[in-house]
């Protein structure tokens, strides 16, 4: 029988380096295949849970969020577009023009956890806001990016009109905060293990395989 991992990604829609995880954690479960059986589910993040639905612009966040001068946000966008270049992510952060709310995005993904697409509605989420430069608070963007999932456009509609998956969502944020997780990209493999921060694939590989050989808790 082929060992299995489960992995609860805890993560942000508009987080670069939840980006760069999430792609490299992809690739290496690809890698892994017929060794490793993988269970993934994203699970929610907010970065900004107070962001106004227009958003704020991106390098004025960074400087008034983190502290950070114009040279060295320069230097952080330089490094991520360098570290996708190399795992074939894509970003254009001249079009990733605003930090936006997320929460409607949190919710949208809930529901595409039960309907089978979530991972295919997270990296066309990710895509179209990195690469693409797309408001992830808007509710008919997020209805074209579900329908592009394979999802319902008309049921997708109806879930962000509604209040559908907003307690949940809202007592996932809570639960992963109370344990300590204050940053993204954070994963929690088997129920138990964390892994913090963005890695590389080969990173994810190895941690996969050992894992694999760790025995399940009763």
């Amino acid at each position: 029988m082929t060992p299995s991992v489960s992995i609860d990604f805890i993560s942000d829609v508009v987080c670069p380096w939840c980006a760069l995880g999430a792609t490299a954690l992809e690739q290496a479960i690809e890698n892994v295949a017929g060794e490793v059986s993988v269970e993934l589910t994203y699970k929610p993040f907010e970065l900004n849970p107070n962001m106004p639905a227009e958003g704020e612009k991106a390098v004025e966040h960074l400087m008034r969020k983190y502290g950070r001068t114009a040279e060295d946000i320069a230097a952080g966008k330089a490094m991520q577009i360098a570290r996708g270049e190399a795992i074939g992510f894509k970003f254009d952060l001249e079009k990733r023009s605003h930090f936006y709310n997320t929460f409607d995005a949190h919710r949208l993904l809930m529901w595409a956890l039960q309907e089978g697409r979530q991972i295919e509605l997270k990296k066309i989420l990710l895509r179209a806001y990195f690469a693409d430069g797309q408001n992830p608070s808007d509710h008919e963007t997020l209805v074209s990016l579900a329908e592009e999932a394979g999802l319902d456009a008309d049921r997708a509609r109806e879930v962000l009109a509604s209040a559908a998956f907003a307690n949940e969502v809202r007592e996932l944020e809570a639960f992963y905060r109370q344990h300590g997780i204050n940053s993204v990209p954070a994963m929690i493999l088997n129920g138990r293990h964390l892994v913090s921060g963005s890695q590389s694939v080969e990173y994810y590989e190895q941690m996969l395989r050992q894992m694999a050989k760790v025995p399940a808790e009763a």
